[in-house]
Order: structure tokens, then sequence, then C-alpha cells
């Protein structure tokens, strides 16, 4: 598999990771009689700052997944995976850092590197992208 294809599948495995995080989160409550399956709040601000951080990280994965696929993939598509597969790991990395940062604090600090992070991937992807279009 490709440095390229993996960070694809790599994304979308953090994606899901998260997803499964916030599912085990809930169903803790659920089990202990804290709250009803159907009393959760989608952005998790009713169990408490992590639940909600957790939350935001999770979507800001999947709202960010189908850029990162689309520009990796026409990478691929356009010959250009020689490049793309330098960088594709990168934007996985940062994307994972950016999330734990997110889930472990909202201070203005951590909000300032969650955001060097944030900053990395989408240069990153502008890269890619400006060398696919110009294949």
């Amino acid at each position: 598999m490709t440095p390229t294809l993996m960070a694809i599948l790599g994304f979308a495995m953090w994606t899901l990771l998260l997803s499964v995080t916030i599912a085990m989160t809930r169903t803790v409550f659920v089990m202990r009689g804290k709250k009803a399956a159907n009393e959760f709040s989608p952005t998790g601000e009713d169990i408490g700052g992590f639940s909600r951080r957790l939350a935001r990280a999770h979507a800001n994965c999947y709202e960010n997944l189908p850029i990162v696929i689309a520009v990796l993939l026409v990478a691929i598509l356009a010959g250009n995976s020689a490049m793309a597969d330098r960088y594709a790991l990168w934007i996985l990395y940062a994307r994972i850092f950016q999330s734990a940062v997110h889930m472990a604090s909202t201070s203005i600090p951590a909000v300032y590197l969650r955001f060097m992070f944030f900053g990395a991937q989408v240069a990153l992807l502008v890269l890619i992208a400006v060398k696919a279009f110009g294949a």
C-alpha cells in the first residue's frame, strides 16, 4: 500500500476511532444509569467538557475527510502519486495531533497549537492540489 493510500485509510480509521470513543463514552453513561440512550446531545456538551471536545474533534475529521480523499485521489489519478506519497502521511499525523490537542484542552496555547496542525494540513493539501493540477 502506498503512503498516500495509507494516509487516506489512516484518516478514515482515526475518524472511526473517535466515533467509537464517543459511542463507548455514551455507553458508560447509559450503563451507569446516568442518561437514557436517547437523551444525548449530538454536540456532547451534556456530559462534560471532554465529551464536547471529543465530539468537535470527530466533527472536524468527518468535515475534512472528503477534501483529503479528493485531493489525494486526484493526485494519484493525475500521475503525481510520488509527490503525494511524500506529504500524505504528514497530513494524517497533523490531523491526529490536532485532534489530540483539541481533546486535551481549549486553552489559548492549545488553540494556537491546534491551529498550527490544521494549517499544516491545509498547506500540504494545497501544495498537493497545485502540483496535481499542473500535472
